[in-house]
């Protein structure tokens, strides 16, 4: 998969443009209600999401593309981002807040829990975390080889998840779950066209 993603980075650049995701600034408006005063971003691509946060907060990005991180290194200079996988614990300290933008839905199961896993030890107790995912009523859903329930092949190596509600609850079931909701995004693709797709997101809350 990281060969896959440096490629891409690589060739196309600011693959979804410069754009944040609204999603960004949901859980950035509950996170500084909340008083968190620093985020880790999972899988930070090349700074779109993290731009958002880096403004006011102390940010911490994990990516395993050094293409991207090329590129986030020019595009948000505020973020610290460090070269690496997200399904293992980064930092050497705790942070207030965790947010993860469509990455969840790239593995299979057992690296799923990893990811959540990762993300919660490295969050304090009462952190909070803002997680968005492929919905089951996207009309992707159902595309290519079943590999697992809900899990298709798409493209060779490649992998969607896509999460009903009582699903990605279950995910997260180590932690204390604020909401769910369901949501359509957006995305500039490379060549200029439009892409829409639904997404799940769910805020939560590591118990103390």
């Amino acid at each position: 998969m990281s060969q896959y993603w440096s490629t891409r980075f690589a060739r196309e650049g600011m693959i979804w443009g410069d754009q944040p995701s609204p999603s960004a600034l949901r859980a950035k408006a509950w996170f500084l209600e909340q008083g968190v005063k620093s985020v880790l971003v999972p899988g930070a691509g090349y700074g779109r999401n993290t731009k958002v946060f880096s403004s006011d907060l102390d940010t911490y990005g994990v990516e395993l593309s050094g293409a991207a991180l090329e590129l986030a290194a020019g595009w948000d200079s505020h973020t610290r981002f460090i070269e690496g996988s997200a399904l293992e614990p980064q930092l050497d300290f705790r942070v207030d807040a965790v947010y993860c933008y469509d990455v969840l839905h790239l593995f299979l199961a057992g690296e799923r829990r990893q990811l959540i896993a990762a993300s919660l030890s490295q969050l304090r107790p009462g952190g909070l975390l803002y997680f968005t995912s492929f919905s089951d009523e996207d009309s992707n859903n159902g595309h290519g080889r079943m590999v697992e329930p809900g899990t298709y092949e798409y493209k060779e190596g490649k992998y969607a998840h896509f999460f009903s509600d009582v699903d990605l609850r279950e995910h997260f079931f180590a932690a204390e779950v604020v909401k769910t909701g369901t949501f359509k995004e957006s995305l500039q693709s490379h060549g200029g066209g439009t892409h829409e797709y639904l997404l799940r997101e769910i805020f939560a809350r590591k118990r103390k």
